[in-house]
């Protein structure tokens, strides 16, 4: 379940996987897979001690709101419009509250998202920049300071709201880790991902 997290420039903002069956993230209007995030948050945690960085999350932009669709009307299997309407008539919210866990093998069904995804949403490269001098982190036009943006780090290493069944993380998920384990910045403590 996407969580709400405090921005720096657009008050309380959704992030987070919105299905079980997938490893899709949304951040608003923003769609992108969570080993794009991770990849960039590795890319971070390997950046020098006051160093920029900037690059980009290869995803999705959907810009109308119906677009996106409504998220609790899917989940309760009641509304299913747009994007998140679609997604959920395919993989729908598990019927049996324990297997209500974000699956590892989210990754698998990625072809099936993109397919989806396509007839709401434009292809975009994604900014991704961190700003020494202002302290924030920007995904998008969303900027998170730093340390809420590492609640969204810990957000993905948890597997989110319901977290990883049977704590099983996928691989990249780890490679995130090892990547901050190895050299902790300015950007990230090395306690995110505990």
């Amino acid at each position: 379940m996407p969580l709400a997290f405090p921005s720096v420039n657009r008050g309380e903002v959704a992030f987070g996987f919105f299905n079980v069956d997938s490893d899709m993230l949304l951040l608003e209007q923003h769609f992108f897979f969570a080993d794009a995030f991770c990849a960039r948050v590795g890319d971070l945690a390997g950046a020098f001690a006051g160093e920029a960085v900037e690059s980009v999350l290869a995803g999705h932009v959907i810009a109308r709101p119906e677009d996106v669709g409504d998220l609790m009307g899917a989940i309760h299997g009641v509304r299913f419009t747009g994007f998140l309407g679609d997604t959920y008539r395919r993989y729908p919210f598990p019927a049996r509250p324990e297997d209500f866990k974000q699956q590892p093998e989210g990754h698998e069904t990625r072809d099936v998202l993109l397919g989806l995804i396509e007839p709401y949403a434009e292809s975009a490269a994604i900014l991704f920049r961190a700003d020494p001098v202002a302290g924030e982190v920007a995904i998008g036009d969303v900027r998170f300071t730093r340390a809420v943006f590492q609640d969204l780090v810990a957000y993905v290493w948890r597997g989110g709201w319901p977290r990883w069944r049977d704590e099983v993380r996928p691989d990249y998920v780890l490679a995130m880790q090892d990547a901050i384990a190895a050299r902790a910045s300015n950007w990230l403590d090395a306690e995110v991902c505990r």
